[in-house]
């Protein structure tokens, strides 16, 4: 079968855009399985996504073309090849139902994504990640020890390769600093409540105020603190007869669904940040 690759760009609009990138892969006999445009007019931007078979040209020959290609377009580019799947390290605190959940629809192929490692502040879960033969690394936390911490987590994921960091339920802030160093890289979930039901507690929280939703949101990480580009949401609807443990378990199932769904999106090269948002491909 000949390689499939996936072109993502963004530039200023302009007129012969998806000409433009047709004709290019037409000239190095490039087949188009799969295309989706789109023109934000409130900052002026076009965003493309296109999968493409091609057997007349490597990935490093059509990367050489692309940057010749681009440049008059002032494109944003990225050139994916679609068998390679995205090197992953997920992190997680106390709470699994996040990472049981990405282990088994990776194991399952539901995902595009190869985990190459799992960190954790506590040690609850390395008998999960050995049942999956995935390293464990048990990395505890203090103030103390916030950057020296830091530091050895982004050497994991630098060591592995890791084009995405999936924050599956970790409970601790990350720096400006490694926020930076991923960004567009780390996703990132928490429940829909923030900022009106805050702490250790929320569902708690929900079932006092009667709250008829529940919800979650997966964002990209960025230094302010769960205000990164949305990726995506859910909700599901709750009525006085649920308990607050009905409230959890409803609230983990939704976390999960919402967060695997972002991983999905985001390994099939989907997702484009425009700024504080997102263009998603689906």
């Amino acid at each position: 079968m000949n390689p499939v690759y996936i072109l993502t760009l963004s530039c200023p609009d302009r007129l012969g855009l998806v000409h433009a990138v047709s004709g290019f892969l037409l000239e190095h006999a490039g087949n188009i399985e799969e295309a989706a445009q789109y023109n934000d007019e409130d900052t002026g931007l076009f965003f493309m996504r296109v999968q493409f078979a091609c057997a007349q040209a490597t990935h490093e020959e059509l990367n050489g073309h692309l940057s010749v290609f681009a440049q008059p377009f002032e494109m944003q580019w990225r050139l994916h090849a679609r068998a390679q799947p995205m090197r992953t390290v997920i992190m997680v605190s106390k709470e699994g139902h996040c990472l049981n959940d990405l282990l088994f629809r990776w194991k399952s192929g539901l995902l595009p994504i190869d985990i190459r490692a799992i960190i954790s502040n506590h040690r609850e879960f390395y008998q999960l990640a050995a049942s999956y033969n995935v390293p464990f690394h048990h990395l505890p936390i203090t103030a103390a020890t916030k950057a020296q911490v830091e530091a050895r987590q982004y050497e994991i994921i630098q060591t592995e390769a890791a084009e995405l960091v999936v924050l599956a339920r970790y409970m601790q802030v990350l720096s400006d600093d490694l926020c930076r160093k991923l960004s567009g890289a780390a996703i990132n979930i928490h429940h829909s409540f923030l900022p009106s039901f805050k702490g250790a507690k929320p569902y708690y929280q929900a079932h006092d105020r009667g709250v008829k939703l529940i919800g979650a949101t997966a964002h990209y990480v960025t230094a302010n603190l769960d205000e990164g580009p949305i990726i995506e949401q859910d909700v599901a609807r709750v009525d006085h007869s649920k308990t607050v443990e009905d409230l959890t378990t409803l609230g983990r199932d939704t976390e999960s669904q919402v967060l695997a769904r972002a991983v999905k999106w985001h390994s099939e090269h989907r997702v484009l940040i425009n700024g504080h948002k997102t263009v998603i491909f689906k």
